[in-house]
C-alpha cells in the first residue's frame, strides 16, 4: 500500500479487535494548532475505514492520533471501570509517499503503540 495512515487496534486481554473504538487523527501545525483530518470507528476487522489510509490528504508534518480507549470499554460490559481515557500517539511524516502503519494493542490497563509494516 502506498502513501496514508492506518490505524489498527485489538484488545489484547480479550483477544478481539476494538470494534467501536472512536479514534481521531490530526494534523499539528508549526505553531501547535491541531487541524482534524480524520476521524471514525475501528471497524469489526480491528481498522479505521477512512480514505486518509489510502492517502487522502497526508502531507509532510507531524499527525496525532487520539484513540478513545476509555469510552471504548465504558461501553462494553467488561469490567474493570477503564484505567485509560485518552491515548495520543504524536509522529512525523517524513515522506507522504510512504505508508504510515500504526497497530495499537491494548488492554484496560496499558497499551502498546508502533509504526507497523
Amino acid at each position: 500500500m502506498a502513501g496514508g495512515i492506518s490505524v489498527h487496534a485489538v484488545d489484547v486481554a480479550s483477544g478481539r479487535t476494538g470494534e467501536g473504538m472512536r479514534v481521531d487523527i490530526h494534523r499539528i501545525g508549526r505553531d501547535g494548532e491541531r487541524e482534524l483530518v480524520a476521524d471514525g470507528v475501528i471497524g469489526s476487522d480491528g481498522a479505521l475505514d477512512h480514505p486518509i489510509t489510502t492517502g487522502a490528504g497526508v502531507e509532510e508534518g507531524t499527525y496525532e492520533v487520539m484513540f478513545h480507549i476509555g469510552d471504548f470499554f465504558a461501553a462494553s460490559d467488561r469490567p474493570p471501570p477503564p484505567f485509560l481515557e485518552l491515548v495520543p500517539f504524536r509522529f512525523r511524516v517524513f515522506d507522504a509517499a510512504l505508508h504510515y502503519h500504526l497497530p495499537i494493542k491494548f488492554t484496560p490497563w496499558g497499551f502498546s503503540l508502533y509504526r507497523g509494516a
